[in-house]
């Protein structure tokens, strides 16, 4: 098992309220919910260790949650609740999986190759950086990689042109644009009344600065 997928937790029974919250921020932990397949569960997790491993998990990283007392659960950080200013994670909301079941979430997509317009001079411009998608739990990715190589100068990638995994279902408009290659845009000249403007300012500063 990859630790990195794995954090611990035990089971909040009491001191519920934002009092017993405060409390437990203070002490270094924070204050979760488990929602999905039965009643939600209300648990407890070490604020470091999610710290640590939290740049890895995105909403399609299945993480194992090992609660004391009770079997693991197979879940999903679907949200959190950061103090930007105290720099401090205060809530986290957790979605449990079913073996078996259908499971929707979004998964990143990643960018491949170097596409031929980019030799030429232009510019790849990712539109879509993730995709909702349906799947089983086995089958979920967590990341999609588009290939990009083949695209020339004004040409773009649309989400049917992506090679989908087996057994995910992309819920996306199958021709929304994933990414285009389009050529930089020179800065306009000035325009000719402006110039003349500059000039004619110039020549009057230069005239006051003579008197």
């Amino acid at each position: 098992m990859d630790d990195k997928k794995a954090l611990s937790a035990r089971v909040r029974t009491a001191d519920f309220g934002s009092a017993g919250s405060r409390r437990l921020l203070r002490n270094g932990e924070i204050p979760a919910v488990i929602y999905g397949k039965n009643e939600p569960l209300h648990v407890i997790v070490n604020a470091h260790e999610f710290e640590m491993k939290k740049s890895g998990f995105s909403e399609s990283t299945l993480i194992t949650l090992h609660v004391d007392g009770e079997a693991d659960h197979s879940v999903f950080v679907k949200s959190y609740q950061e103090d930007l200013l105290r720099r401090c994670i205060h809530h986290i909301d957790f979605y449990e999986i079913t073996a078996g079941h259908s499971v929707r979430t979004h998964v990143r997509v990643e960018l491949d190759g170097n596409p031929v317009g980019c030799r030429q001079g232009g510019v790849l411009d990712q539109v879509i950086h993730e995709l909702e998608i349906e799947c089983l739990p086995k089958d979920l990715p967590e990341v999609i990689k588009a290939d990009v190589s083949a695209l020339d100068l004004n040409e773009a990638l649309r989400v049917d042109q992506i090679q989908i995994p087996a057994g995910v279902k992309v819920l996306e408009d199958p021709e929304a644009t994933v990414a285009t290659v389009r050529m930089v845009k020179e800065e306009a000249a000035p325009a000719a009344d402006e110039t003349a403007e500059a000039a004619e300012t110039t020549a009057a500063d230069a005239d006051t600065a003579a008197k």
